[in-house]
């Protein structure tokens, strides 16, 4: 089993950087693709971000492309997400997923095994 703990929520303004960071427990973590997930209060969960296993490759939802950067440690069995340029929309609580099924990530929540319990990230206008 995996236990995940996201961290680095907060409240930032538009325009801003916040950098979160997931911790996955076990010796397993290489073995498992990783995703980031958002909801928003009343709102559907959203993908957000995918990256493979070995961290070679990654997909991200349209709305953060080119905003919003995901990366994993493997030494320190931690991924991360680097998001720029935040905007009001992006405000949510945002969840880690370790994905064992595929190589790079699925795009659906329910290919994923594990869940972290969340951190919430504001934005302000």
């Amino acid at each position: 089993q995996v236990q995940l703990i996201e961290s680095g929520g907060g409240s930032v303004q538009a325009g801003g950087s916040l950098r979160l960071s997931c911790a996955a427990s076990g010796r397993t973590f290489s073995t498992y693709a990783m995703g980031w997930f958002r909801q928003a209060p009343g709102k559907e969960r959203d993908f957000v971000a995918a990256i493979s296993r070995s961290g070679g490759s990654t997909r991200y939802a349209d709305s953060v492309k080119g905003r919003f950067i995901i990366s994993r440690d493997n030494a320190e069995n931690t991924v991360y997400l680097q998001m720029n340029s935040l905007k009001p929309e992006d405000t949510a609580v945002y969840y880690c997923a370790a994905d064992r099924n595929t190589v790079t990530g699925g795009y659906w929540g329910w290919q994923y095994e594990y869940w972290g319990r969340g951190t919430q990230v504001t934005v302000s206008s």
